[in-house]
């Protein structure tokens, strides 16, 4: 079976600080490049961005990313200590962007509630062809 229809999972537990931003990006650039993704990288490296930035500023304790590789979309995940959702904020330059970014660049977004805190994710679609052929050059 090709590469296309396997599933990658990253999955990073970072610190809570702002550098945890920086460091999330780093890991999402170099999945990607692992993943031979040929979608809008920064597109994914923006979501991650708003969703960690989120975590620190709104949520509590340290973050944690996941970032999983399927082969229709990309899931990015941040969960956090707080049991609160997001809430739902006037974009601009006062309060940030941030979940109007994610609801634009994403298909799909959403909150789930686990114990302990919760997790927000959002997936972007990408078409088939977007990750690396088949090392046989085969496509489906």
């Amino acid at each position: 079976m090709g590469s296309h229809t396997e599933s990658f999972t990253v999955e990073r537990h970072l610190t809570e600080e702002m550098g945890s931003i920086t460091v999330a990006r780093q890991i999402v650039r170099d999945a990607l490049a692992a993943w031979d993704y040929a979608g809008q990288h920064e597109d994914v490296l923006l979501v991650v961005s708003e969703l960690v930035t989120n975590a620190l500023m709104h949520g509590a304790g340290a973050p944690v990313l996941r970032m999983t590789k399927e082969a229709t979309h990309i899931r990015i995940e941040v969960g956090d200590s707080s049991e609160e959702a997001p809430k739902a904020r006037e974009p601009g330059p006062a309060d940030g962007w941030g979940m109007h970014v994610i609801g634009r660049l994403s298909s799909r977004w959403g909150i789930s509630h686990r114990e302990g805190g919760k997790v927000v994710w959002c997936e972007l679609a990408t078409p088939f062809a977007a990750f690396a052929p088949d090392p046989g050059g085969l496509r489906a």
